[in-house]
């Protein structure tokens, strides 16, 4: 009867989790499938060939429940939205590879094994567990010393993954780094004034670099049906993709 009521209560747990996450989205790539899952605001995991990649883990190990461990974490920024050492140390796993810019590995607790960190600054890039990664500028404009997100602090992140170049924009503004991008397949853009930019200008950032598939992420209380209809009105062909980064907020 205990191990019942116990499987029982795990089952509801499962449930819960799943029912607060967005459906995983699915794409084709060369050498198998690329899945895409939202988590909450930042944060995502992409799926391929048996890996996972987290990126920017917050929400305790509860919101990963049903995902595979991972096997990369990526984290843009020292921000508690971002950088939660709390969930890293909760979904964590000795295999998993940490990469970081400087300022994340400098909060990261002694404990972490610095073998499996991998420090990147902007411009430099990496070839990963089959993967290439190469750390974006991301910052605030105008720049100044003590705006929220000063350049070279943090990174945006392009991962190539089975052909596939993804970007994850990190918290930055209509910086020229990100509209000079070429060939991006599936883009991760935040928008939320006053700590990184406003829909209009995330649509316009957009329609610079023309990413193939956009999804609008790290917008609590903004309006990503607005953003959706700007970048639309002038290029039909990007697919604008809303999905629910904020159930807890219904």
């Amino acid at each position: 009867m205990k191990n019942f009521a116990l499987s029982f209560i795990l089952s509801v747990a499962l449930l819960a989790a799943y029912a607060q996450r967005p459906a995983a989205d699915h794409e084709t790539a060369k050498g198998g499938e690329l899945t895409i899952q939202p988590i909450t605001h930042a944060t995502l995991v992409l799926s391929y060939q048996g890996k996972n990649i987290y990126v920017d883990p917050t929400g305790g190990a509860n919101v990963f429940t049903g995902i595979g461990a991972p096997d990369m974490i990526l984290i843009t920024d020292i921000h508690g939205d971002h950088l939660d050492p709390k969930t890293i140390d909760a979904i964590n796993t000795a295999h998993a590879l940490l990469v970081v810019p400087q300022a994340v590995a400098d909060k990261l607790p002694a404990t972490t094994d610095k073998s499996k960190m991998v420090i990147l600054k902007n411009g430099d890039k990496t070839a990963q567990l089959g993967f290439s990664i190469e750390a974006i500028p991301m910052y605030n404009l105008p720049e100044s010393p003590t705006a929220m997100h000063t350049k070279g602090r943090g990174n945006g992140y392009v991962l190539t993954i089975g052909g596939k170049n993804i970007y994850i924009s990190g918290d930055t503004a209509d910086i020229p780094e990100m509209r000079a991008l070429k060939n991006v397949d599936i883009a991760f853009v935040c928008m939320n004034l006053p700590f990184t930019m406003s829909v209009e200008t995330a649509a316009q950032s957009v329609l610079a670099f023309k990413p193939k598939v956009v999804y609008p992420y790290h917008y609590r209380g903004w309006d990503v049906n607005k953003f959706k209809s700007l970048v639309n009105a002038s290029d039909a062909s990007i697919d604008v993709r809303l999905r629910e980064w904020y159930p807890s907020a219904k």
